[in-house]
């Protein structure tokens, strides 16, 4: 775990794109810890705002704005010098702490104080880097599996999501479009699930709800038919995760064992915009022997890439977090609570 200290300065980009406090001092992953070598500079947008990622050779990971102070050059267009970036425009070169070192035109001067980069917090867990770009008022959430070698995990995506991330959170805490979104896999079409009444709490975490049972077909990697009892939790307005205990059961949906297993998800999305997500995902799973973590990717893809394309099409865009806009039912209740949950957190980018 690496962490880039937070630069008493402020861009003037800083005044573009969102200004909702919750969320600029809220971590936000964009993208996976393997996405970022160590001798390039890297171009990522995080809620309209331009950053780069860079590795230094000691393997620290740095997100700073994509700002050089002295001109306003992208620095996204330089290029990684003797473990320092270099602006391309007047070169001048910024080490890890983001201080200039080197004025190409004024070899034999020291620098200004305020020749500086504007580098963000910065942490890599679970195979992500996050990034905040306020001050974190929590730390990055548990991902409760992680630690355990008894579990595979598997990164999957990254899934461009045209649309609104919380849209894409709602998604995927809800069982009641399986049948119909995952025909064949999650859920039976022509047999849907009928929804027992169950709970939802706000716990230290944040939001979780009690156990959903839902039949699946081909519930996991294996492909097999499962009998599925989801637990889904919201950890943050951007970060949600399921465990669900599975039994095996025959094509009529009938178990036939007593055996469960778990089968985790957490879920991710980087907000590009208020209309534009990038979702990500890690998978564990305790099922043994570990299946072939291609087969579960391959599968993911189908399953997020459904989810993408009912999400892009929902109108309005942006999410109503007032109840009054849309209609909800107790089958909603996990969306329900989410949507009162960030109004209550007092969200004002990206909802309505």
């Amino acid at each position: 775990m690496s962490v880039t200290t937070l630069s008493a300065q402020r861009p003037i980009t800083a005044q573009d794109g969102c200004q909702d406090p919750v969320l600029l001092n809220d971590w936000h992953v964009v993208g996976y810890s393997s996405d970022f070598a160590s001798d390039k500079i890297h171009p990522v947008r995080l809620l309209e705002r331009d950053l780069i990622v860079w590795r230094s050779a000691n393997g620290d990971i740095h997100v700073w704005e994509d700002l050089c102070i002295h001109r306003g050059a992208r620095l996204s267009r330089g290029w990684i010098k003797n473990d320092r970036v270099v602006c391309p425009y007047h070169g001048w070169e910024y080490d890890g702490g983001g201080r200039c070192t080197l004025m190409p035109a004024a070899p034999d001067e020291t620098p200004m104080k305020k020749a500086r980069a504007f580098p963000y917090q910065a942490v890599e867990r679970y195979g992500f880097v996050w990034v905040c770009l306020g001050e974190p008022t929590a730390d990055i959430p548990v991902f409760p599996q992680w630690d355990d070698p008894s579990f595979l995990k598997v990164h999957s995506g990254p899934y461009m999501y045209s649309a609104n991330g919380f849209r894409s959170i709602e998604n995927f805490i809800d069982a009641s479009h399986f049948p119909f979104v995952h025909a064949g896999l999650n859920g039976v079409m022509d047999n849907p699930d009928r929804l027992e009444p169950y709970d939802v709490h706000e716990v230290d975490t944040g939001l979780c709800s009690s156990e959903i049972k839902v039949f699946q077909p081909w519930g996991d990697a294996r492909g097999i038919p499962l009998m599925a009892f989801y637990t889904y939790h919201t950890f943050r307005p951007l970060v949600a995760y399921f465990s669900k205990r599975t039994q095996q059961a025959d094509k009529s949906g009938n178990i036939v064992s007593d055996k469960s297993d778990i089968f985790a998800t957490f879920f991710v999305c980087q907000p590009v915009d208020e209309k534009t997500t990038i979702a990500r995902v890690c998978a564990a799973m305790n099922v043994n022997p570990h299946p072939d973590p291609k087969v579960v990717r391959d599968r993911a893809d189908v399953v997020f890439n459904q989810d993408r394309e009912i999400v892009e099409s929902q109108r309005p865009e942006r999410i109503p977090t007032e109840l009054r806009y849309e209609l909800h039912h107790r089958t909603d209740l996990m969306g329900q609570r989410y949507r009162s949950w960030l109004r209550a957190k007092g969200i004002t980018y990206g909802v309505i």
